[in-house]
């Protein structure tokens, strides 16, 4: 498994990129003062984004892959998706979000489905099944991986995102909470509509 030059872009190229991506996110909303703007709501949306792409990595990392974790894959992809319009239509009723925070959203939307997609290639057989297509059964059972990743690469995987990723959105929302006296949405926020600062 290791030998396979799309699993190796997976582990070494595409889960990278995305750990990135996601410190770059969290940067660009401190930069423009997210506890303040739209504060501990926006931060909560961005903590259901982590848990909508997290699940099906942990899904990857750790279980045998077939049809049903290709169909969670798949749902996951479409959730985050329309989870990202919410989270960007919500953050610009006080918040300006900037090209170079644009760009760090166009990583975040398009290496889940980078992953998909390769993830797909790899099960082929189990995609085509789950569709009642092909030579091979669906199979829809929950099965840890017969050859697990290496665990010095788990625990690095794991610690990168808990310490860049998981931590720092956390601090985010309780940051948000802090400055507006335990309320989700600041004032600021409330007083616009969606897509105000974007048209400013």
């Amino acid at each position: 498994m290791l030998a396979d030059p799309m699993v190796l872009i997976l582990m070494y190229f595409v889960l990278p990129v995305w750990l990135i991506a996601g410190f770059a996110d969290w940067l660009c909303h401190r930069a423009t003062h997210i506890e303040s703007t739209t504060g501990a709501k926006e931060s909560l949306i961005h903590l259901l984004m982590f848990a909508e792409v997290g699940i099906p990595l942990l899904a990857a990392m750790f279980l045998e892959v077939n049809a049903l974790i290709i169909a969670v894959m798949i749902v996951a992809f479409f959730v985050h998706e329309a989870t990202a319009m919410w989270d960007v239509r919500y953050a610009t009723t006080a918040r300006t979000v900037s090209p170079i925070e644009q760009h760090v959203h166009s990583f975040l939307e398009m290496i889940p489905l980078m992953g998909l997609v390769i993830v797909v290639a790899l099960h082929w057989g189990q995609f085509l099944a789950l569709f009642g297509a092909g030579p091979e059964t669906a199979r829809f059972d929950l099965t840890w991986k017969q050859q697990q990743l290496p665990v010095a690469y788990i625990a690095v995987v794991m610690i990168v995102i808990v310490l860049f990723e998981l931590l720092p959105y956390v601090e985010e929302f309780f940051r948000g909470l802090r400055a507006n006296a335990g309320r989700l949405v600041p004032a600021k926020a409330r007083r616009h509509e969606p897509g105000d600062t974007a048209t400013r």
